[in-house]
């Protein structure tokens, strides 16, 4: 069950609402837990006693590590931290890697070791991680461990952010979990919010997919240069609209209940280079690894070499951790490499250079590393690099190329415009001239999000092409 379907807009979410606020304040989070399994239990019936599994696991430790510490020994408080480390990290890696592993070793040594086939279960990739924070956080003391099981459990299980993010640490909305206060401005910017994710994912991310699975459907030696620079614009633009649009739903649903969650997307495309892009893209993932990675790690505290040691690993488990193939690995390492060139060789001449240059720059090696990311396989990834720069000798431009873009050139336009902050700005504009006008502001808004909610509806009635990007995470 997809936030961008009519299933969970007209059915299970207004459910979930009224059972959620006709229940008293101190069984909501029962009312959420419960109707966050079956959300979960409804694409994944099987795999919930694992979310489960984790759940109780996680939690148990927690209170362990608690206890340990209230005894001050902190050797056995450490012992509890691994073993939760261990299983979180065994468990994502069976269900995640293994067939990743067994294929990798038959490929370097010839053998023929069958394949599991095990589904991946939607999400782990997420809430493995919240489990994991929440142990290492108790450990070190920067949360309290919780002793309510339904509060752990709705915090873990929480449908509004459990299959696509954002990662959401358990030291951020503690007390939320236990003394949050539900109210109507809270609600309805939680509405507005959700309607504004609906439309980037429905009205735009789709749409933009579309075109992008039609130029990558192609041999990359007939696609002319031209073509392929906007099949990979398509790309980079479905997945944010995609990613950013699914966050904007997360965070208005979980303003509809009361939690404000941090923002994960901050205009990454405006980026003047690659490091502000990773401050900019996925914030809660990058906050993630470097808080529970690169610091433990040693961060930059103990020489440039164990520093660019510490960048290639976090930046390879990085990349594996969105998939489990080798264009992944490929990816996060590439992108180590360009940010370890911005902090040791070219970063202080690259802040002299003007801002449009320096986002001209960020930009390109975003797209070629959107299709590194894109591809499973790195000779197909590989070869539409190639196609860009012309390699096949297929030519600049076509006919099809001109009719691909006549029509999708409106598309583009908003694109273009919604991945900068002029939108934002022109609103904020139009709001400053109405001030003390509230109730024309007021209608403005109304219209406004409902004509983006009813058109992206209309949009789904008729819809063939609705792809869920995060069966993979």
């Amino acid at each position: 069950m997809v936030f961008s379907s009519l299933l969970f807009m007209f059915r299970f979410l207004p459910a979930v609402l009224i059972l959620y606020y006709l229940a008293p304040r101190k069984i909501r989070n029962l009312v959420l837990f419960a109707f966050s399994l079956f959300f979960y239990a409804w694409g994944e019936p099987k795999y919930v006693f694992l979310m489960l599994f984790s759940i109780t696991m996680d939690y148990t430790v927690g209170r362990l590590i608690s206890r340990a510490k209230e005894q001050q020994d902190m050797k056995k408080a450490k012992r509890f931290l691994m073993v939760s480390i261990f299983m979180n990290v065994g468990i994502l890696a069976f269900f995640k890697y293994a067939d990743f592993i067994i294929g990798s070793i038959n490929g370097a040594f010839g053998t023929g070791i069958p394949l599991l086939g095990i589904p991946l279960p939607i999400g782990i990739s997420f809430f493995t991680f919240q489990t994991m924070s929440y142990t290492i956080d108790v450990y070190k003391g920067a949360t309290k461990a919780q002793r309510s099981w339904i509060n752990y459990g709705t915090y873990v299980s929480m449908f509004p952010q459990l299959i696509a993010g954002p990662i959401v640490q358990y030291k951020t909305i503690a007390r939320q979990m236990r003394d949050r206060r539900e109210n109507t401005d809270d609600f309805v910017a939680g509405i507005n919010r959700f309607m504004i994710g609906v439309g980037k994912k429905v009205l735009l991310a789709n749409n933009i997919g579309k075109l992008w699975d039609t130029i990558s459907a192609m041999p990359a030696g007939e696609i002319p240069v031209a073509m392929a620079w906007l099949g990979i614009f398509a790309y980079a633009f479905q997945i944010y609209f995609d990613f950013s649009g699914y966050s904007d739903m997360a965070i208005g649903l979980g303003k509809m209940f009361g939690f404000h969650f941090l923002e994960n997307f901050n205009y990454p495309y405006i980026s003047k280079s690659i490091t502000e892009f990773w401050r900019r893209w996925h914030i809660s993932l990058s906050s993630w690894f470097r808080e529970y990675i690169y610091i433990p790690l040693g961060g930059n505290r103990k020489g440039a070499l164990k520093q660019v040691r510490n960048i290639l690993i976090v930046w390879g488990v990085t990349g594996i951790w969105h998939g489990a193939s080798w264009n992944f690995v490929m990816w996060g390492l590439y992108y180590g490499i360009f940010l370890l060139l911005e902090k040791f060789v070219w970063g202080k001449y690259l802040e002299k250079l003007p801002a449009f240059v320096r986002m001209c720059y960020s930009m390109f090696i975003v797209l070629i590393g959107w299709v590194i990311f894109a591809f499973d396989s790195l000779g197909n990834g590989t070869a539409y690099i190639r196609a860009l720069f012309g390699g096949y000798g297929q030519g600049f431009i076509n006919s099809e190329t001109i009719y691909l873009f006549y029509n999708n050139a409106v598309l583009l336009v908003i694109l273009f415009a919604g991945a900068t902050m002029l939108p934002a700005k022109l609103a904020g504009r139009l709001m400053e001239k109405l001030k003390g006008h509230e109730w024309a502001c007021v209608c403005i808004k109304a219209v406004f999000y409902g004509a983006i909610f009813f058109v992206s509806v209309a949009y789904l009635v008729d819809a063939t092409y609705n792809p869920f990007l995060y069966f993979r995470f």
